[in-house]
This record gives C-alpha cells, structure tokens and sequence, in this order.
C-alpha cells in the first residue's frame, strides 16, 4: 500500500480577530509534529494574509474557506482564487457542508470552483458527507458518489492530482455526534473505491482522505487507527492551540 502522509486541517470558519489569528498562529508554530504530519489552517479571509505571512518558514499552510469561480468581475463579498492565492493560501477548501446547505452551492456550482482552484494551482481539499436523514435512509454511499461525479465531473486524475478528499458526515459537524471509527473507515473506503474505479488504483491510493466532524484530542487517535483514514478536518478544536497540537501528535 502507498504510505500516505497525514494531514491534519483546521477550519477556523467564522471565527478570530486578527489578533486572535496571530495569536493562535503563534502557539501552533511551537506545537510539535511528531507525526510529520502536513498541517494546515484555514483562517477566515479577513485574517489569511496576517496567517500567511506568520506562518511562512514553518510546517504550516494556510487554506482558504471557499472560492469564488471566478478571477475577477462584479461579484460582491466573493473573494476569487487570485486573491485568496495573493494572500497566501496554497489550499482551497471546497464543498464544505456549511457551504452547500447554507450559502446553496451545488455540484454544479462547484465543478466551476474546481477549475477555478485548478487554475492558479491552489491544492483542493474537497468536502463531501450526507445529512442524518440520507444516512438513515441508507443512502450515504450513493450520496457521496454524486458529490464526487458531478463536483468532479471532466476533470482527469492528472487533473485532480494532490486533491485531497474530506468526509464530513453532516450530522456530526458542530453536534458533538461522531461517527464511530468503524463507520469513518467504510465510508473512507468506498471514496477510495470510487476513485480507483473513476481514476486508477494508483490514483486512489495516493489520495489522502481526511475525516470531519467533531474530531476531538479524545478521539482522533481511534480515528487515525483507521486504514483509510488519512486525517483529520476539524473544527471546534482548531481554535484552541492546546487541543489542535494533541490531534496533529496524534498516537
């Protein structure tokens, strides 16, 4: 099996005053990373370049939250990859649930943002999960498998290549639900076997899988037991240094 480097990403979302940003920042630049691991943080837009330029020199990248589909043009609040990449992002987050459901991105929606990403060379980190009622219903699977057929839709895995892929089951974001580890690792594996059957088996088994929704310092280390689990994207626990640096030295 390829040896897959971990990554673990915190997405500070609608959070932090700039001075909040550095300071934060500032104590996960001391935290150790045993795991030697690839960590990244995404800051909201108003603080990414003051994270950016703390960070450079460290094990540290930066993302941002979203993308608009364009470069340029008549777009107001939307921030387009130029930007975000002038300001120092090197990933892209894309698809979170928050996302789809509050700000109404489809599929559709974010194919164009994948181009747009592809196109000034910022790493996607593409989110997908399904809510409690399409779990319930049996449905998580078949879910999932749109997200990535048609967000993906026309792009090769030359294309895709770095792309990272983060399951996040949407009833267990900011809930205090998890899914369990054995649940985590069976819808991992099914992305997997999706891309192998969409992009190559060796294309899949590059591809880092990172799982969100509220992962914890208490149970990360049963997360990343998991063999297709090659990650975390988390939360709540991103904005306290202390907590964030226990997930990163995982066990």
């Amino acid at each position: 099996m390829t040896k897959r480097t971990p990554i673990i990403a915190g997405n500070w979302k609608m959070h932090n005053t700039l001075a909040e940003s550095a300071a934060l920042i500032e104590a996960l630049k001391t935290a150790g990373n045993k795991n030697n691991a690839e960590v990244i943080v995404a800051p909201s837009f108003t603080s990414l370049a003051k994270v950016a330029e703390l960070a450079k020199g460290s094990h540290i990248q930066v993302a941002c939250q979203d993308v608009h589909w364009e470069d340029k043009g008549a777009f107001t609040s939307a921030v387009s990859p130029v930007q975000a990449k002038d300001a120092g992002a090197t990933h892209a987050i894309l698809g979170h649930s928050e996302r789809r459901s509050v700000f109404g991105d489809t599929d559709e929606i974010l194919n164009k943002k994948v181009a747009a990403a592809l196109r000034h060379g910022l790493t996607i980190i593409f989110c997908v999960g399904e809510t409690l009622q399409e779990r319930e219903a049996n449905e998580t699977i078949a879910v999932i498998n749109g997200q990535l057929e048609n967000g993906l839709k026309g792009y090769s895995a030359e294309d895709l290549k770095g792309m990272v892929i983060a399951y996040e089951p949407v009833w267990a974001i900011g809930t205090g639900k998890t899914a369990t580890p054995e649940q985590a690792q069976e819808v991992h594996a099914a992305i997997r076997q999706f891309l192998a059957d969409k992009y190559g088996k060796e294309y899949a088994d590059a591809t880092r899988i990172l799982y969100g929704g509220s992962v914890k310092d208490s149970n990360v280390d049963e997360i990343m037991a998991q063999p297709d689990v090659d990650g975390a994207l988390v939360g709540g626990q991103a904005l306290l240094a202390d907590k964030f640096a226990r997930i990163i030295n995982f066990n």
